[in-house]
């Protein structure tokens, strides 16, 4: 018998010597994905530095401070407060006052990361959110590159980030972190990755209470893709969904020893679906009864009813069910809570398939329209966030 071994090393290996290590085919791709997508992200970071500038020369005349309002203020003191607090253990009855109406997975992040790097945990709050941000405007992108192309994800990923209330996308808010989650997890549905979707979509469910939108189109979807054909990944896909939003409202309710406690909470926050009553009060009075109506709920309520023609041309245009389910259960949150009304337009923040219609429309307009298009929506969102921080006097 030969000594000699068999030719079956690849070419170039020297017998004896350690065999080089196999190449990870998943490097090239994320890397080759992140290319495709520096156009889009670099759109987004101009989008949300001429609003931080515009943000900054408005406070500077005024004798603001921007970091507060950014990192400290409205919903990121709640976030920094569980942070160094944890939750109430009662219910109580004060109205506005619970913090377990907000979900957990931010606050957990912000103690985690806050433990092992410098700064406050406002600064890292709002880190987590930039980062956040471009994560979500990533997958944005990628959302629209699949269905329609580059140059819709490119535009898409523009629109997202010019939303009228798009400095949200930089406070110590969950929105970035959320649409993060909502658009890698529509995006793995899209390519029918079921794992994926249902981690996706149970971490959206631990980050806000609308994960329940990110948990019905996982569910939607995967149950359709059952009826051709048995898939334990789509069952495992679907299973998995809504465990996050399910674990911390069951939580809530051992901690308060009521199973409806975290229904409880909200009611406290009066935060209630009437069908649409309180939508349509403000809207009669804002339109009907208040001469001169204040200019951010005018943008608030603007944002809502265009929210919903956008979302009947989605329909129309038929996209992908999945993301018409998220799109329909946020906007029926939105348009059918009975609380309170100035927060909605940011509600609507995360649901950027609306967004969709327009971007295509811009893709086959020309080149002079589209930037004219994009230079006041741009223009319009700066204006927006600075007047929602300085002069709105109550909560984004």
């Amino acid at each position: 018998m030969s000594s000699t071994a068999p030719d079956t090393a690849p070419r170039g290996h020297i017998p004896g010597s350690r065999r080089p290590p196999t190449p990870n085919p998943g490097r090239p791709r994320l890397a080759r994905s992140l290319r495709l997508a520096a156009p889009a992200l670099g759109a987004f970071l101009a989008v949300r530095l001429t609003g931080l500038l515009f943000l900054a020369l408005w406070a500077h005349r005024r004798h603001h401070g921007i970091w507060p309002m950014l990192a400290t203020q409205w919903d990121a003191r709640w976030y920094l407060g569980i942070a160094d607090h944890g939750y109430a253990r009662v219910l109580g009855t004060a109205y506005d006052s619970n913090n377990l109406a907000f979900f957990p997975l931010y606050p957990l992040l912000v103690k985690a990361v806050a433990a092992v790097t410098p700064g406050s945990r406002a600064s890292t709050g709002l880190g987590i959110a930039v980062v956040a941000s471009f994560l979500a405007a990533w997958g944005v992108f990628a959302v629209g590159e699949r269905l329609h192309g580059r140059r819709v994800g490119i535009l898409l990923t523009t629109l997202w980030a010019a939303f009228p209330v798009g400095l949200v996308q930089w406070m110590g808010y969950t929105e970035s972190p959320f649409t993060a989650f909502a658009a890698w997890t529509l995006y793995a549905v899209l390519g029918r990755r079921w794992l994926w979707a249902g981690a996706g979509a149970c971490l959206a469910g631990l980050t806000r209470p609308t994960g329940v939108a990110v948990a019905a189109a996982v569910a939607v979807a995967a149950l359709l893709a059952l009826r051709r054909g048995f898939s334990a990944r789509a069952l495992a896909g679907a299973l998995l969904a809504p465990l996050g939003w399910c674990a911390y409202v069951g939580w809530v309710g051992l901690r308060l020893g009521r199973w409806g406690g975290y229904f409880a909470v909200q009611r406290l926050w009066h935060n209630e679906l009437d069908g649409g009553r309180e939508t349509l009060r403000r809207l009669r009075e804002l339109f009907g009864r208040d001469s001169t109506p204040e200019l951010f709920l005018i943008m608030v309520t603007v944002t809502l009813l265009v929210s919903a023609v956008l979302f009947a041309l989605s329909v129309w245009d038929r996209q992908p069910l999945p993301l018409l389910v998220f799109t329909g259960v946020l906007l029926t949150i939105a348009l059918g809570s009975g609380g309170v009304y100035f927060p909605r337009a940011r509600f609507l923040l995360p649901a950027f398939p609306l967004l969709l219609p327009l971007a295509l429309h811009l893709s086959r307009a020309s080149r002079r329209h589209r930037a004219l298009a994009l230079t006041a929506a741009v223009a319009v969102s700066a204006y927006c966030g600075a007047y929602m921080l300085l002069v709105w006097p109550s909560a984004p």
